[in-house]
């Protein structure tokens, strides 16, 4: 029965490690978010103004 409760406990313990190597990976990007006027680039990794006209 020990084992049991300490193989369970193990499992739990290690989960949110589990979880948090997979977003490593780089599977999940976030949205930049620029202000107003201006827009992502993405070659720059930046927020740039636009071009009016």
């Amino acid at each position: 029965m020990k084992t049991k409760t300490l193989l369970a406990a193990l499992a739990l313990a290690l989960m949110p490690a589990l979880a948090s190597a997979q977003c490593i990976k780089g599977q999940h990007k976030q949205a930049a978010s620029c202000q107003a006027g201006t827009s992502w680039d993405a070659a720059t990794g930046a927020c740039v103004s636009q071009p009016t006209g």
